[in-house]
């Protein structure tokens, strides 16, 4: 098998290094070349043809997100930011997933002594994946959703069991989405697209760090007909709206009377993700039940599947995105192989799908 061919771009030796170092553990990873600015990223990708791409935001001569675009627009590939952790490295990121890359590291914890080794992992399992779905990124997400384009997705390795859209006998009062790796993008193409008089609560668990969770909500509620805020806790759930987890902190309902509200915690703090679409799920199940969606999309690993099946334990519903319009196919995988799902669908159609459950 053909080793995986990583570019990697930033203007501080130490993270070129850094990141070195963590993938060259790996056999099927080949550094193929290291730049310094965004010019040197365009010329390499042409020279080099690059499988996976590390990419800075900020660099001297060309940022990285005007070498984004440029690469995008005429050599789309699986490009990885590096961002700081700020509230402005936090729209820049956004920004770029709006441009085309598929994911990013947060610079200033990920090269710190402490969690190495996770990064680590994580960093070499998203390069390998992201590099056996290229051709998923043949053309940068929009900041307005379209229609997806044919020949833009790649046969699914394992065709997944189908099973024909349920008949709906009682319409739902809440929706929990959870997603990670190629969410953001994949939430542009869903959330914007439901009515603005959908009549439901929606919470949506995306893994992200504190400040993008923000920048997510904001991004989200300039496009939408939905209003779309990040959740800060104590707050009565109102229809219409859509509440993302902060990050750093679980997102939990609590039911006074007739009416529910969000909390927030660090608790249970032994979870891989914080948020976590387990606990928001779980928490769902336990207060609304029967009458709460679960939407599982795209993302590594299988955190929401305990969740959910909790929720379909109490008479929930749940959709899992289909394999082909994954960016990473392992959240869907892991719900659609416990078979809890009630039904598949592609990206293209989870709005409709959601609607058809709510209205």
């Amino acid at each position: 098998m053909a080793k995986v061919r990583l570019l990697v771009v930033d203007d501080s030796a130490f993270m070129r290094k850094a990141i070195e170092n963590m993938v060259k553990k790996d056999p099927d990873i080949e550094i193929v070349g290291s730049g310094k600015n965004g010019l040197e990223a365009i010329e390499m990708v042409k020279k080099l043809k690059p499988d996976v791409m590390t990419l800075d935001i900020e660099m001297p001569r060309m940022d990285g997100l005007t070498a984004l675009q440029k690469i995008m627009a005429e050599n789309p590939m699986p490009v990885i930011m590096v961002s700081s952790l700020t509230t402005e490295g936090a729209d820049s990121t956004l920004k770029a997933l709006d441009l085309g890359a598929v994911d990013f590291i947060p610079k200033e914890k990920s090269f710190a002594s402490f969690g190495v080794m996770k990064i680590e992992d994580q960093l070499i399992s998203k390069i390998k994946s992201f590099a056996k779905r290229k051709s998923l990124f043949r053309r940068p997400i929009l900041s307005k959703p379209v229609a997806t384009r044919p020949g833009t997705t790649v046969a699914p390795a394992t065709p997944a069991i189908r099973k024909p859209a349920p008949k709906i006998t009682s319409k739902k009062k809440l929706v929990i989405i959870g997603t990670s790796t190629g969410g953001p993008q994949s939430l542009q193409k869903v959330i914007p697209m439901l009515p603005g008089d959908l009549g439901v609560h929606i919470l949506v668990v995306q893994h992200m760090p504190p400040n993008f969770t923000k920048s997510l909500a904001q991004r989200l509620d300039s496009l939408s007909k939905l209003t779309v805020l990040e959740a800060q806790g104590k707050e009565q759930l109102e229809p219409n709206h859509v509440y993302i987890a902060k990050g750093g902190t679980h997102l939990k309902l609590k039911k006074v009377g007739p009416h529910y509200y969000t909390e927030v915690g660090t608790e249970p703090s032994s979870t891989l993700h914080i948020p976590s679409v387990d606990v928001t799920a779980a928490s769902v199940a336990e207060t609304i039940g029967r009458d709460a969606l679960g939407v599982i999309m795209t993302g590594m690993g299988s955190d929401g599947m305990k969740g959910l099946q909790l929720l379909k334990l109490k008479g929930g519903s749940v959709i899992a995105q289909d394999e082909p319009s994954c960016i990473v196919y392992g959240m869907p995988r892991a719900v659609v192989e416990a078979n809890i799902h009630d039904e598949i669908a592609s990206l293209t159609d989870l709005h409709q799908r959601i609607v058809a459950y709510c209205k």
